[in-house]
């Protein structure tokens, strides 16, 4: 532990944790920065929280700092784990939300449904982190409903019985409604997204659902007929900002009593790589507290323990070190960046097109997927307005096949740009979808006779 005074920590058993010293915390820290006062702390007693540090002399800020860190980096090993920084930090209330202005600002239907606590049936649609849990939860806490939560991938028609049952006696014994709230509820298959349709409509529950995919495409229409949609969208970059102070600042869900500080342009950088999620940018800023306390409570130097607690942007970048743009090969946003990719082809925009390309493989797309979509859109766009177009996606594919990645994606982004800047035909294409319209309307004809083998003369 780089010369601090702990041994190694012991449970005792069903209660606190305690912390054998080699020597007393007086001792250490007078050795170390020279004579401090600990109120609160004794040897091989339950460590209380917070520990107050006095200085009898000068230095004050700096050795409170330096063990507020030290503690906060090591009694992790001997204390029970807290909840992720992103659970504890869940707003509790509507002027602890943050962003989806355009459904909370004063005046909007929802936002105005829950100041009047008159809450319904409602569907969230939007991507990871953008507050689609912590809303349902809000309206519930302010409508004084009973909050009942599943999850579509770990229930089924068992589950939501049981929860509506749970409503049932809640509302007939306490005259109290029931919110019940499903996480990914697009995972549902019909007849248990039908489950839900009689007790909505007798005002058992009011059901909110959550969803990452387009509902049009994943609800059925008799749920959608019973419940309202909106769009959640993802965070701005101010948001994300507010939401890394507040984390920083909130001593007692958050970071505050780490003492850290963060530079400006390290907060903006986080906000960024957050890629419009809330939970995300408070995992990142948890590790980075993590990796800031780390290095200062090893550092020798107390007299620097301030400026070991900011978390710089050197931090940051070892944190978002591989982090991934949003991306799911198989929901919506796949296809909608394959298209965007296909169209800014077709369109002749090969910035657009080479933006999309570095999208998909920033995101986690395979290459050779790619690869396959470029020869179908060197045929059906360009075609013989240009027949290199195909040979080139051919040699790209080809290319990324045989070099992997990252060597290959250059002759993927070369295919792109030719693709983009090509004539463009699809006369070929209609052609051919034409043709086999044809075939399939008018069942199997005769060959005519000028056109048939004819070996012998019958």
């Amino acid at each position: 532990m780089g010369g601090l005074p702990f041994r190694e920590g012991e449970r005792k058993s069903g209660a606190s944790w305690y912390v054998p010293l080699r020597q007393s915390p007086d001792a250490w820290l007078r050795s170390q920065r020279g004579a401090w006062r600990i109120s609160g702390l004794v040897s091989s007693m339950p460590i209380p929280t917070p520990i107050a540090v006095a200085n009898e002399s000068a230095g004050d800020t700096q050795a409170n700092n330096l063990f507020s860190l030290f503690l906060h980096h090591h009694l992790p090993m001997f204390s029970p784990a807290l909840p992720p920084l992103a659970e504890r930090m869940r707003p509790q209330s509507l002027d602890e939300f943050v962003g989806q202005h355009h459904l909370l600002a004063e005046g909007r239907p929802l936002r105005s449904a829950i100041g009047k606590e008159q809450p319904h049936s409602m569907i969230f649609w939007g991507p990871p982190g953008t507050g689609k849990t912590t809303l349902a939860r809000v309206i519930a806490a302010h409508s004084s409903c009973h909050f009942l939560k599943l999850s579509a991938l770990l229930s089924g028609v068992k589950e939501i019985r049981a929860a509506v049952t749970q409503a049932r006696q809640l509302r007939e014994v306490q005259g109290k409604g029931s919110i019940l709230f499903i996480d990914e509820v697009h995972r549902f298959n019909k007849s248990q997204q039908d489950a839900f349709l009689p007790h909505v409509e007798d005002g058992t529950l009011i059901f909110i659902g959550a969803t990452t995919e387009n509902p049009s495409f994943e609800l059925n229409n008799a749920l959608l007929s019973r419940t309202r949609v909106y769009v959640l969208k993802a965070l701005e970059s101010a948001d994300l900002e507010l939401v890394v102070q507040r984390a920083l600042a909130d001593v007692e869900r958050g970071l505050g009593a780490r003492h850290l500080s963060i530079d400006d342009q390290a907060r903006r950088l986080l906000a960024e790589s957050a890629d419009g999620d809330a939970r995300r940018v408070l995992n990142l800023l948890e590790l980075a507290a993590d990796l800031t306390v780390e290095a200062a409570v090893d550092s020798a130097d107390g007299a620097h323990a301030i400026e070991l607690g900011r978390i710089d942007v050197t931090r940051v970048r070892q944190v978002i070190e591989g982090s991934l743009r949003r991306f799911d090969k198989a929901g919506e946003a796949f296809y909608d960046q394959i298209s965007a990719l296909h169209k800014s082809v077709r369109g002749s925009a090969p910035d657009a097109a080479l933006y999309w390309l570095a999208r998909m493989i920033d995101g986690g797309s395979d290459p050779l997927y790619i690869a396959r979509r470029l020869v179908r859109m060197a045929s059906e766009d360009i075609g013989n307005a240009d027949p290199r177009a195909l040979t080139l996606a051919l040699n790209a594919w080809d290319a990324q096949r045989r070099l992997g990645s990252p060597e290959g994606e250059l002759a993927l982004a070369q295919a792109v740009v030719y693709l983009a800047s090509a004539a463009k035909s699809n006369a070929v294409y209609k052609a051919w979808n034409a043709a086999l319209a044809e075939v399939r309307s008018q069942g199997s004809l005769q060959v005519p006779v000028h056109l048939r083998n004819a070996p012998t003369r019958l």
